[in-house]
């Protein structure tokens, strides 16, 4: 059946709004199976448009995607069913080709039916298959606006693993309960779900009120009980959510009489909600008792917590031949650059005596302590250089953090370049960052850690310092940066490398998995707002969270498994290991962590992106690396869909030791490496690299156009390291945007100086705050040209922005390194041209 757009055929609109729902009924045998059910898509236009509102029964509320043409929207049905007729009413955004898809397992798809040349409106659509997802995936759209669904309905019958029967068990008796309000301390939400009809929840006198409860994971419902007390509702909602935040009217009930009632529902959710909206009496409402039933037969839903596999390795000081651990995984990993083994020691609180843990690459070192010094090292945790004859420029991919290290001799080396963050140590004495011969080194970041004595970088070209003390620092090359750190040297850019302010404007530390007893748990740290030294002890206003509230994924997991357990309200926990996605792992629920152990790896195949974040508060992206596939993603990270604006400067999400690699473990491509569209959001040391040397490197073998690319307003980057891309490395868009120290190199591998020339000029600027930006501030700059195919190529500047008075930049510098390529000016057509072999930085204290 096809019906013409409403606008056009005047009866099709008389037939359809004689119906409730405004779309053609399905036959008489079939059933609606998808309304109330998880639905996902690739995007979404902003956050009131979201994938759960094409499938909550409610024309007046819809999904829209981003404007671009591949893009979806699938609904879980919940189990495998026989999938007999899709209705899909569009807005006027509508698809002109599109195909109608099935799968039971939400990776692979079969066409149920291709659709070209369509006119909008409601498109009826007789199918035949099995499946437990249904997509549209959308081929052209037929404006230039998205695709918009008022409602996309999906009718059969159960089949194969569909719940069987309604549980007369009570889901909901003894779980985590909420409410709006509560008419006093003797009437909890909690009242409701203890399965005493003797106690109950009674809300304040006021419309509208809610009481929900949490089952701890998306669930099969089927029937609702509730026991009002006299004070009822008239007129409420039975209402459901994956995430307690997007919620699925399953029942709506007018003119209830209270007492007693049991109502059937259908739909899925971790979370259920009577969402009162007119009130019978003068009081409030008041239930003494809620239950919920689940089906049985059904799926299960996805399991949190477990074992967190082969390669974490969890010693405690009685471990025997724990030194012959480390050496092991060292001997292993010395010099496996771009091998493929991840590790992740945890060591358990007590001390460890005599112990000299050498760190190669993807491997972790981290305490199980809720602070740093109930895990203590008399020994040495150390990073050189021997690997590559002194040389520590490569030193990627390891990190240190949450324990107390006391050197052998006094002072621990930590001989690092990029990739490499040092957190929340406690160094008793001193910390060396060159390695041993005092080669070159490239590094470095190092936060919440006290080093009681003096950290000497020696031959360290760049180095950023964040809510630290240090018992003193000796010298520096190039660019060394300190915010918020006790002990920190002056300011002396005009003279020297330094650049410190009193203050970090915001922060909020990396979570962190600790043992309370013998339960893990991950720590959540608070949001701190100018900030100066460590935030432990006190770890104030952090949360915990226990292990069994995230899905811990080991590789081979598919992405549909991820996001299954993250459209549950689980968290994620990857543990080491690489993992490869056929689709983008999608974080739509405020306040989620995403953890990494072991410098995990996330390879998007097939052109896929490797994770999209909604546009919600809090979310904490930390600890994982994403490496680029060999088919061109067009963002591999994205935080927001474009035109995010929510405000979420209370609890902004933030992207921790996320570091992203185009090339070098073979070849890699993106347009975009990292997108940031949501507003406030917090970027506290990142490594954004298309690779110079490796496997898979080439100007177009590994072509990546841009590094950075913020569009989303007040968003703050602290230790930002982003290297070698073939257009711009930074492009900010955002208004009152702030950079605390930014590292950089330019392409080594330009072929040409036309390879690079624009709007007149030769040479992509490392950072370019767009020309419609009227306030935007940075501190600790530096680029570097390195131009080995073509040492001939005068760069016109390292930085670009406009001269406007909310526009400034502080401590700013562009390098040649020994004269392969060389910078004419400094930011815009200002500053003095680098010249010669002379590696001698070309600098400017303040612009303008």
């Amino acid at each position: 059946m096809r019906l013409r757009s409403l606008g056009v055929a005047l009866a099709a609109t008389a037939a359809l709004l004689a119906l409730p729902t405004t779309q053609p009924p399905a036959a008489a045998a079939d059933t609606l199976l998808s309304q109330g059910r998880t639905a996902t898509a690739s995007s979404t236009e902003n956050a009131g448009t979201a994938a759960a509102l094409a499938v909550d029964g409610n024309t007046g509320t819809r999904w829209s995607s981003a404007a671009t043409d591949a893009q979806w929207l699938q609904v879980d049905l919940g189990a495998t069913a026989t999938v007999t007729r899709v209705v899909l009413q569009w807005e006027t955004a509508y698809g002109k080709d599109y195909r109608l898809q099935i799968s039971a397992d939400g990776s692979s798809w079969t066409d149920l039916r291709t659709v070209t040349g369509g006119d909008g409106g409601t498109d009826a659509h007789d199918v035949s298959g099995q499946g437990r997802y249904v997509r549209m995936q959308g081929v052209h759209r037929a404006t230039a606006w998205g695709y918009s669904l008022w409602e996309f309905q999906v009718y059969g019958t159960p089949g194969g693993t569909a719940p069987g029967t309604c549980d007369t068990a009570n889901a909901a008796q003894g779980r985590p309960a909420t409410a709006s309000s509560t008419e006093n301390a003797g009437t909890p939400a909690s009242a409701a779900f203890d399965g005493d009809d003797g106690t109950r929840w009674s809300s304040q006198a006021s419309d509208p009120q809610w009481l929900r409860v949490d089952l701890g994971s998306v669930r099969d419902l089927c029937g609702i009980d509730l026991n009002w007390e006299a004070a009822h509702a008239k007129d409420f909602q039975i209402q459901a959510s994956a995430d307690g935040q997007t919620w699925n009217t399953l029942r709506s009930v007018t003119d209830a009489t209270g007492g007693r009632a049991g109502y059937d529902v259908s739909g899925s959710g971790r979370y259920v909600r009577i969402n009162g909206t007119t009130r019978a009496t003068p009081y409030g409402y008041s239930l003494w008792e809620v239950a919920v039933h689940t089906g049985t037969g059904g799926t299960p839903p996805v399991q949190g917590g477990g074992d967190l596999g082969p390669n974490v390795i969890v010693v405690d000081p009685g471990t025997p031949n724990l030194q012959q651990k480390f050496d092991q995984v060292f001997a292993q990993q010395e010099s496996n650059q771009f091998g493929s083994g991840r590790y992740q020691f945890l060591l358990k609180p007590g001390t460890y005596n005599g112990i000299n843990a050498q760190l190669g690459f993807y491997t972790s070192i981290s305490g199980l302590g809720l602070n740093p010094d109930d895990t203590q090292i008399n020994g040495d945790i150390t990073v050189d250089a021997g690997w590559f004859n002194g040389n520590a420029t490569q030193n990627f991919w390891r990190s240190a953090e949450n324990l107390a290290v006391r050197p052998v001799n006094g002072t621990d080396r930590w001989a690092v370049a990029q990739a490499a963050p040092f957190r929340r140590i406690h160094v008793q004495g001193g910390l060396n960052l060159a390695p041993n011969g005092y080669g070159w080194a490239s590094g470095g970041y190092i936060a919440d850690s006290k080093i009681d004595g003096t950290v000497g970088p020696y031959s360290q070209q760049q180095w950023y310092t964040r809510d630290s003390s240090v018992g003193g620092w000796t010298n520096g090359v190039w660019n060394m940066t300190f915010t918020g750190v006790q002990g920190a040297p002056a300011t002396n850019f005009d003279t020297g490398p330094y650049t410190t302010l009193d203050t970090t404007p915001v922060s909020r530390e990396k979570p962190f998995l600790y043992l309370d007893g013998d339960d893990y748990k991950v720590f959540v740290p608070a949001k701190r707002t100018d900030a100066r030294g460590v935030s432990w002890p006190a770890n104030a206003g952090g949360t915990s969270i226990p292990l069994s509230r995230f899905y811990v994924a080991k590789p081979g997991v598919t992405a549909a498994t991820v996001n299954a357990a993250l459209a549950q309200g689980l968290h994620l926990l990857f543990t080491p290991g690489v993992y490869h996605l056929d689709r983008a792992i999608e974080v739509n629920r405020a306040d989620t962590v995403v953890l990494g152990l072991g410098l995990a790896t996330l390879v998007p195949d097939g052109g896929v992106d490797a994770m999209h974040v909604a546009d919600v508060d809090g979310v904490r992206l930390a600890g994982f690396l994403i490496d680029a596939g060999a088919v061109r993603s067009d963002a591999l990270l994205r935080i927001g869909p474009a035109g995010s604006s929510a405000d979420h400067a209370a609890n902004p999400t933030t992207m921790q030791d996320v570091f992203v690699r185009i090339g070098g473990a073979g070849p890699g491509l993106a347009t975009d490496s990292v997108v940031v569209n949501s507003d406030d959001v917090v970027i506290d040391h990142t490594w954004i690299w298309r690779a110079d040397h490796g496997e898979g490197v080439g100007w177009e073998t590994n072509r990546a156009d841009y590094g950075l690319r913020v569009n989303g307003d007040d968003v703050l980057t602290t230790g930002l390291f982003v290297e070698h891309f073939n257009k711009y490395d930074v492009v900010w868009n955002g208004e009152r945007g702030r950079t605390v120290f930014f590292q950089n190199e330019k392409a080594y591998d330009v072929p040409n100086a036309a390879a690079v020339t624009h709007d007149g000029i030769v040479g992509y600027a490392a950072y370019k705050v767009a020309d419609t930006v009227n306030e935007h501030e940075a501190w600790g700059l530096g680029s570097y040209c390195n131009f080995t195919s073509d040492p001939s190529i005068v760069q016109h500047h390292g930085f670009q922005v406009p001269v406007k008075p909310g526009v400034r930049l502080h401590s700013l510098q562009v390098i040649s390194l020994g004269g392969k390529g060389q910078y004419a000016h400094v930011v815009n057509d200002t500053g003095a041209p680098t010249s010669g072999t002379d590696t001698v930085p070309s600098k400017i204290t303040q612009f303008p």
